[in-house]
Formats: structure tokens, sequence, C-alpha cells
């Protein structure tokens, strides 16, 4: 009797192990939904952002390694999309107003930065890496992800995309938030150049340099659309017809920089799902299968200086127009701070 009593003590001390281990497991489970992925997806994902499980996200920054960042928040597909000069640099999986909180929409601006905040409504909850978007309590800022809208009104972020998004941005960065988090839709990724940047002629050939006298360069290639566009401090101020082989679906970035011998050079970066190509320079075989009109490049050539960025990509340079235009909410400092949270 004692040892069948011991032999049940064991069985039953198994059980509870197994079972706190169970328990210990969803909690912890939930610790990372609630976090998101602690590293960025490989950067093909973003061309489905409908792909990305609630937590995921894409991150390649280098992309576009200067200009404006515009920060563009899908409610009813419950992603963010950024674009830095323009292109898209990254995207994630976020969570919105729920009903009766519902996130507004519309134009704003970054009013205040703060890395550990906490919320004076809402018994002091950890906003990290919040960016106000109003006074009245409307933030970014890294929080729970559970695949639906949940937030009081917020826009939650994987907890390290919220740390690298509040590195590229500053007080002032433009920050869009359109659709509705009631009336989910399923749509394809969001564009590859940001929503000012493809509005006008998307579809015929130009070149209007005096649209952007100055600021960082970044060339876009989509291998979908046999067409090349240049963007200038955000702004598209070229585009043409170009010819390269649409055999793949992988996406390259590289920069201008100086080979050996001293001459200018193209150089891969390395970006999520491509680290093995960092440094690698382009070769002549590379080089001569995509194809552009002579009296095109000799007109961008005048802009290629060290620190260029070339995007090549499968994905389409737009999906339609830009869409209605949006209220422009009130950024001023003096905007009234009753009800701050």
């Amino acid at each position: 009797m004692q040892t069948m009593a011991i032999e049940g003590s064991r069985s039953m001390a198994r059980v509870s192990f197994k079972l706190a281990t169970l328990v210990f497991g969803a909690l912890l489970a939930g610790v990372v939904l609630a976090q998101g992925a602690k590293v960025s997806s490989p950067v093909e994902l973003a061309r489905r952002a409908d792909a990305l499980k609630p937590g995921q996200w894409v991150w390649a920054p280098r992309i576009a390694p200067s200009g404006p960042v515009l920060v563009y928040v899908d409610l009813s597909r419950q992603v963010a999309t950024i674009y830095r000069n323009g292109v898209r640099i990254g995207v994630s999986t976020v969570s919105t107003g729920k009903p009766g909180h519902a996130t507004p929409t519309g134009v704003f601006t970054i009013l205040e930065k703060n890395v550990e905040h906490h919320s004076n409504a809402y018994n002091n909850a950890s906003m990290p890496y919040q960016q106000r978007l109003t006074w009245d309590g409307v933030a970014l800022h890294a929080g729970g992800l559970p695949g639906y809208p949940e937030s009081h009104g917020c826009v939650h972020l994987p907890y390290a995309f919220a740390r690298e998004l509040f590195d590229a941005t500053r007080r002032g960065t433009t920050v869009v938030v359109t659709g509705d988090a009631s009336h989910a839709v399923t749509t394809d990724s969001a564009d590859v150049l940001a929503p000012s940047a493809v509005v006008g002629e998307q579809a015929g050939e130009f070149w209007a340099p005096e649209r952007a006298a100055s600021g960082p360069v970044t060339i876009v290639i989509s291998r979908s659309d046999q067409a090349v566009v240049v963007l200038r401090n955000g702004v598209e101020i070229g585009r043409a017809r170009a010819a390269l082989p649409a055999d793949s679906d992988a996406t390259h970035v590289l920069t201008l920089g100086t080979g050996a011998t001293g001459a200018p050079a193209w150089f891969y970066v390395g970006v999520a799902g491509h680290a093995n190509e960092s440094g690698r320079p382009v070769d002549e075989a590379v080089r001569n299968r995509v194809q552009v009109a002579p009296d095109f490049y000799a007109k961008v050539a005048p802009l290629l200086l060290p620190g260029t960025t070339l995007l090549v990509t499968a994905e389409p340079l737009s999906q339609g127009d830009a869409g209605t235009p949006l209220t422009v909410l009130n950024g001023r400092e003096d905007a009234p701070r009753s009800g701050e949270r």
C-alpha cells in the first residue's frame, strides 16, 4: 500500500509538472505574442503584408538610408507601412482601437517621443517607445498584438519594431491613419512607393528634376512593371521604361560606392533575408541584364553620387491612386493638453 501511495504521489507530481509546464508555455507564448517577433522577417515577406502573422514585421532601413519618413497605418488591414525617401523600408502588424475606442483617421505629426512613457489614464500602463499623435492620448507604441483591434485608441506595435521605428522618426514626422478597423478588407500589399510619391504621372514617362532640387536619391526598378522610378528627397522626379528579366521574386538593394580601381561601382546591401550579399560588387553580366534608354540614363547619371541607393523589386510600383484627401488634424504645440495620457 505504501509503495502504491508513493507511486501515486510520483504520478501526481509528474502530472502537476506537465500541467505547470503547459501553463508556463502558454503564458510564455502570450508574452511572445504581446511583444512580437524579436527579429525582422525576410524582406520578401513585405510583398504580401497580409501574410504577416500577429507580431511579425519586416525592417530594411538600408533600402533608403536617408530622406523624409512617412508612417502609413491601415486600420482595415491592421498593418503599418514605413516609407523613407518615398520607398517602403518596413511593414508591421499592429493592433489599433477596439470598439468604443476607435483610432482616429487622418494625417498627424509626431508631437513628442518618450522611450519609457506610462499612461496617465489606464492604470499607469507601460507604453514603451511612445510617439504621441494627439494630446488627448493617441500614440504609436509597443503593445499587445492579439491579431485584432484591442487598444484604447493607440497603435500597438511589436516591441523590437517600435524601437527601430522610434530611432528612425523625429518630432514632426508625418503619420497617416486610414481605413476602418471594424470592416477588415483583404487587399494586396502596400505600394513600393509612398502614396504621396505615386500620384500624378504614374504610368507615363517623364523627367522633372525641378520637383525636388536637392536631397537623397533612390532609384527603384520594378520587374513586374518593367519600369524605373527616380526619387529625390521623397519626391518622384523621373520615370521610364526598363527591360530586365522577370525570372526572380528576390529583392535586391544596392548602393553606389568606389570600386578597387577607384571608379564608381554598385555594391549589394545586406537586408533581411539577404545578409550574405552585403558588400558584394555587382558584376558586368548582371548589369547587362538591365536595359534603360540611353537618353534617360544620361539625365540620371549626374545624380549618381556615392550613397545613391538602388532597389530592384518584383513588386509593381503602385497599385491604384492614392485615394481621397484626408483630414489634416491639428498638430500645433499650443494645442490643448486636457485629458493627456
